[in-house]
């Protein structure tokens, strides 16, 4: 199980959460259990979440494994040129 903190306008999506608890051992298992959950986050995960894990960004490793002590913050993902 892993704690996820929900960044900015995704909070939204999920009830008005901030935190959420998910039994994930990566970040795709982690994707795949949240849009199943709150359906509202499906559009943002296909499209442009990134993943903080101890303070490093994942875009698309989503096999990225995730410690049950980690930090997981999800995020909109920046855009810029």
């Amino acid at each position: 199980m892993v704690e996820v903190t929900l960044w900015g306008s995704l909070a939204a999506l999920v009830d008005g959460q901030k935190q959420i608890e998910v039994d994930a051992k990566d970040i795709r298992e982690l994707f795949r259990k949240l849009a199943e959950r709150y359906p509202a986050l499906r559009g943002p995960i296909e499209n442009d979440i990134a993943v903080s894990v101890d303070g490093v960004i994942y875009r698309d490793s989503w096999s990225k494994e995730l410690p049950e002590d980690a930090e997981i913050f999800l995020m909109r993902r920046l855009v810029g040129g």
